[in-house]
């Protein structure tokens, strides 16, 4: 028999954090009240840096279990199903359409029990379009995970995977760190620029 996973308490905060979400930050084009956006998910306890960018069609599950560092980006029409918590890192980017989903059923028995692992976004790496990221992924610092990709184990630092499931592409050769930020927010805001 399935047993329910969350409580009372944990459904009625869903509810009120999509109705809030929905009449007051949605209806905003794009990234329009960007620190808004922010102090909302502040409000339902997210870890959100007043640095990161949150668009406003991003679909979060569980605003309590979302961190994000400096310069990090959920962009437009994202979703995450965050029963565990998802952390990116400084210059992550989570591109458009990507689904992020901490939890999942166990097939092994016959009554599917729920369980749930945290998803990590390493530091300046991208999931690029249309992505999924499975539960207890860590995408390594710099990594990219090509268009399209389905991800179920973590992707080493400084490479590039793509597929279903996703394999090892290359390397990135980025000839070091300062020359890494410097890249990555060239990327922010070219998506910046064209998504205005």
């Amino acid at each position: 028999m399935f047993v329910e996973p969350y409580s009372l308490k944990n459904k009625v905060e869903r509810v009120l954090f999509q109705v809030v979400w929905t009449l007051f930050v949605r209806p905003f084009p794009r990234r329009i009240l960007r620190k808004w956006n922010i102090a909302v998910l502040r409000m339902f306890g997210a870890q959100v840096s007043w640095s990161a960018v949150v668009y406003s069609k991003t679909k979060i599950q569980f605003p309590k279990n979302l961190i994000m560092d400096d310069e990090s980006c959920l962009a437009e029409n994202t979703i995450l199903e965050n029963a565990a918590p998802v952390h990116l890192m400084r210059g992550s980017i989570v591109s458009q359409y990507s689904y992020l989903c901490t939890a999942s059923h166990d097939i092994r028995n016959a009554d599917f029990p729920q369980f749930s692992k945290p998803i990590t976004i390493g530091k300046g790496s991208w999931v690029t379009a249309s992505c999924f990221i499975g539960p207890g992924v860590t995408v390594g610092d710099r990594a990219v995970v090509g268009a399209r990709s389905a991800v179920f184990k973590d992707v080493e630092p400084n490479t590039v995977v793509g597929g279903n499931p996703a394999k090892f592409i290359k390397y990135r050769n980025l000839g070091g760190g300062r020359f890494t930020i410097k890249i990555m927010i060239n990327i922010i805001r070219c998506f910046l620029l064209i998504f205005k």
